[in-house]
């Protein structure tokens, strides 16, 4: 197995999976059960995941391809003015792999509409908290699926948080059975990469440690 340094550089967001390559279940637990040993405040592990293949999978991607053809966002996960530069060269970069312009609004809007279809990922999560949790809790629902995110990678597995899945919680719900006290805070796409979409072969930059982290020592 590789060592953790090359997992952590290993795993990136993947924008394209091969639909008819299925996850071996076997690896999938493997990978959750890990996850599990994520820590949280107090233990209690806020974390709940509903994952979504076959048929069932297919019908929530309908449900929000037809949602959202009908219900344009406004922005996918609005940000403010102040944290939007790292969004603006991130889209750059995705976008200009693809060979998609700025100015091309359609093919800017085909390549979104892709994130409500799961990037084709044969499996679609959804990751929720209860609501009557706060921010100390979604550190630990962070911490469960960094840990998850690093196993799949360790497993050969690729995958994709996915902010805009969100913005459509009432289809979600219904399609996935998730009860009214979950909140619904992403979707996770889990599967093989397509080694042959240009973006998949992307490796995004991050900012300086020091740009993000304070010393303090007097």
């Amino acid at each position: 197995m590789p060592d953790f340094d090359d997992v952590v550089n290993q795993r990136h967001s993947s924008r394209m999976f091969l639909p008819d390559k299925p996850v071996p279940i076997e690896l999938l637990n493997e990978a959750l059960a890990l996850a599990m040993r994520a820590p949280s405040n107090s233990n209690i592990q806020p974390w709940h995941l509903f994952l979504a293949t076959g048929a069932r999978r297919e019908r929530l991607v309908a449900a929000l391809s037809a949602e959202v053809q009908v219900n344009r966002p406004k922005a996918i996960g609005g940000l403010p003015e102040s944290h939007n530069r790292l969004r603006r060269e991130l889209g750059a970069l995705v976008y200009g792999a693809m060979g998609v312009a700025r100015e091309d609004r359609d093919g800017r809007w085909n390549a979104q509409l892709r994130n409500w279809e799961f990037f084709r990922a044969p499996v679609a999560g959804i990751v929720c908290m209860h609501r009557d949790l706060g921010f100390a809790d979604a550190v630990g629902v962070g911490a469960f699926l960094q840990t998850l995110l690093l196993a799949l990678t360790e497993r050969g597995l690729d995958s994709c948080v996915q902010v805009s899945t969100a913005m459509y919680p009432g289809i979600v719900r219904e399609h996935l059975d998730i009860p009214d006290e979950l909140r619904v805070l992403c979707g996770l796409c889990i599967g093989y990469a397509d080694p042959a979409f240009p973006a998949n072969n992307l490796r995004i930059p991050r900012n300086p440690v020091t740009e993000n982290v304070v010393f303090l020592d007097s």
